[in-house]
C-alpha cells in the first residue's frame, strides 16, 4: 500500500516542481488529485501576493519602440481574503465544550499555541488559496498545533466528510543544498501511521535522493504507528464554496476563484488611474530658440528665457510662421472622477462575486475602504459569513478531536467518553441582533421552539450548557417570586 502511495505522491510532486520526467497527473487514472488544481492554487497565490506575470507584465509603444513595465495592482484579493477572515473569526469568538474539564484543558492548549492569532492568519490564507491544514502533534512534552497552506499539502484519501489521508510537503535550503521533507499521514487497517522522509538535492527542480532524517531533524522517527488513535490528527479547512473547477476534488477553491476577470479589470483600471497623473502632468511647449543661451554683450552673463532643467517645458522646432515663437500649454484635464467611478463599479461587481454587499469596498482616490458593519442579518454579507462559519466550526471541532487523540496517545490525559464542541461566533456586527432574540422569544411563546434551543441559539452554547443556564434562570425566578409573596404577606 505504501509503495503505491509513494508513486501517487511522486506524480503530484512533479506538478509542484519537485520531480521531472513524469507525465501529467490527468494521464494517470488512479491519481485522486487533479494536477490542474495545483496550477490554480499557484495562480491564486500569485494574485493574492499582488503579482501574476500574465496580468502585471505589460508592454507599450513609444516613439523609440516597444517598452516593458509592471502594471500596478490594487491587491484586492488580499483585501477580500483579510476582510472575510476578520469578519468570521476574532477575539470575541468562544469555543465551548460540554465537558468542563476538557474545555479548560483545550483552552489552555489553544492559548499556549496562540491559536486565536495563528488561526485567524491561516484562515485568511485558506480563503485566498482555497484551503489550509491544521495538525496536532506532541513535542517537548507539549501538545502543539502547526499550520500548512493548501499548496503544501497533498490529499490521498477522503470520505463524504473530510480528508482522511495526506502528505505534508515542506522545502527548505541549508547552504547550497535544497531539502524536501515529506510527512505521510495514512491509515493501514486500524492503525494510524505517520512516516517521515527527507530528500536532498542541489537542484531546485529535483527532489534529489533520500537521506537520513538526522541531517536536519534530530531525533525525528521515520515511522510512528498509533494503535489507539481513532480519528485523523490533521484538519483540512476549505471555504464553503462548491468547487466548480473539479467537482470530484476534495480540495476547496479560493473565495475569488470566480472573480479573476474582475480582479484583472480592477488592476487595469487602477494602473490607468495612477498613470493618469504621470502621463497627464503639466507640459508647456516652447520654441527651441527660447532655450538657447544668450550672452549679454555688456556684462558677458549667460541667460536663458526658460529653465532647461524644468521638466514642465518641452522644446520643439515649431518651424516658421506667426506661431513659431509662441509658447503653447498642452496640459490635459485629468480624468480622476471617471477613474474613481469605474473602479467603484468594479468593486461592487467583485463584492457580489465573493458574497459581500454592494458597497462593501469603496475607492475614494486615496485608497480602498471597507464597510465596518454588516447592516442586517438578511444582508448578503451576513449570509456569506454564516455559510463559511459552518466550515470554520467544523474545522475547530475536528481540531479539538485531533488534540484529544494526541493527548490520549501520549498519555497527557484520557479521552472523554462523550463531549460536544460548539463555537459562538461574534455576531455583534449585525445591527439587528436584537431581532434574533425577539424571534426566539416568539417561537418559545408559541410553542414552536424549546427554551433550551432558544438559549443555545442566542448565547451560542452547547445543549448541556443551555440546560444548566436554564436551571439557574428558573432558580433565580423562584427566589424572586418567593420574595414578592413574602413581601405582600403570602405563603
Amino acid at each position: 500500500m505504501f509503495k503505491s502511495l509513494i508513486a501517487k505522491v511522486r506524480q503530484v510532486m512533479y506538478k509542484m516542481g519537485l520531480i521531472k520526467g513524469v507525465q501529467k497527473l490527468s494521464e494517470k487514472r488512479d491519481i485522486p488529485v487533479n494536477d490542474e488544481m495545483y496550477d490554480r492554487i499557484d495562480m491564486w497565490k500569485a494574485i493574492y501576493a499582488g503579482y501574476l506575470k500574465d496580468w502585471h507584465d505589460t508592454s507599450y509603444m513609444t516613439v523609440n519602440g516597444k517598452k516593458q513595465r509592471k502594471r500596478a495592482s490594487m491587491r484586492m484579493a488580499k483585501v477580500a481574503s483579510q476582510k472575510m477572515a476578520t469578519l468570521i473569526f476574532n477575539e470575541k469568538c468562544e469555543i465551548n465544550i460540554s465537558d468542563e474539564t476538557l474545555e479548560k484543558t483545550i483552552k489552555e492548549v489553544l492559548k499556549a499555541n496562540k491559536f486565536n492569532r495563528e488561526f485567524r492568519r491561516y484562515l485568511e490564507y485558506g480563503f485566498a488559496l482555497g484551503g489550509m491544514v491544521m495538525k496536532a502533534y506532541y513535542e517537548d512534552n507539549q501538545i502543539k498545533i502547526s499550520y500548512t497552506t493548501a499548496d503544501c499539502f497533498i490529499p490521498l484519501a477522503w470520505d463524504n466528510f473530510r480528508i482522511t489521508e495526506g502528505v505534508f510537503v515542506s522545502t527548505f535550503r541549508k547552504g547550497e543544498k535544497r531539502y524536501t521533507h515529506l510527512e505521510w499521514h495514512i491509515w493501514e487497517e486500524s492503525n494510524y501511521i505517520v512516516r517521515n522522509e527527507l530528500y536532498e538535492s542541489k537542484n531546485d527542480n529535483e527532489i534529489g535522493v533520500k537521506v537520513s532524517l538526522d541531517v536536519h531533524f534530530d531525533g525525528l522517527e521515520e515511522e510512528i504507528i498509533f494503535h489507539s488513535i481513532e480519528k485523523t490528527i490533521f484538519v483540512y479547512f476549505k471555504p464553503n464554496i462548491a468547487n466548480n473547477f473539479d467537482t470530484n476534488s476534495p480540495m476547496g477553491i479560493s473565495i475569488f476563484a470566480n472573480a479573476l476577470d474582475t480582479l484583472k479589470s480592477l488592476d487595469i483600471a487602477f494602473d490607468s488611474f495612477q498613470r493618469e497623473f504621470a502621463l497627464g502632468k503639466k507640459r508647456i511647449i516652447v520654441p527651441q530658440s527660447a532655450i538657447k543661451t544668450v550672452v549679454d554683450p555688456g556684462t558677458g552673463a549667460v541667460t536663458r528665457y526658460f529653465d532647461a532643467d524644468d521638466e514642465v517645458y518641452e522644446a520643439m522646432n515649431l518651424g516658421a510662421g506667426i506661431d513659431a515663437e509662441k509658447v503653447h500649454d498642452i496640459s490635459v484635464e485629468l480624468r480622476v472622477a471617471e477613474h474613481i467611478s469605474a473602479i467603484n463599479a468594479l468593486l461592487n461587481v467583485l463584492a457580489m462575486q465573493i458574497g459581500f454587499n454592494a458597497g462593501t469596498f469603496t475607492f475614494d482616490g486615496v485608497g480602498v475602504k471597507t464597510a465596518t458593519e454588516v447592516v442586517s442579518e438578511n444582508s448578503e454579507t451576513f449570509r456569506t459569513k454564516q455559510d463559511h462559519e459552518t466550515n470554520v466550526e467544523a474545522a475547530i471541532q475536528e481540531l479539538v478531536d485531533a488534540i484529544v487523540e494526541i493527548a490520549d496517545a501520549f498519555s497527557v490525559f484520557s479521552r472523554p467518553a462523550e463531549y460536544e464542541v460548539t463555537v459562538a461566533f461574534d455576531d455583534s456586527i449585525a445591527e439587528d441582533q436584537s431581532a434574533e432574540i425577539a424571534k426566539q422569544i416568539q417561537l418559545v411563546t408559541n410553542g414552536l421552539n424549546s427554551k433550551v434551543r432558544a438559549i443555545m441559539k442566542i448565547h451560542g452554547l452547547t445543549e448541556k450548557e443551555a440546560e444548566d443556564l436554564l436551571k439557574v434562570i428558573k432558580e433565580e425566578q423562584k427566589t424572586i417570586t418567593a420574595g414578592n409573596v413574602d413581601l405582600f404577606g403570602g405563603e
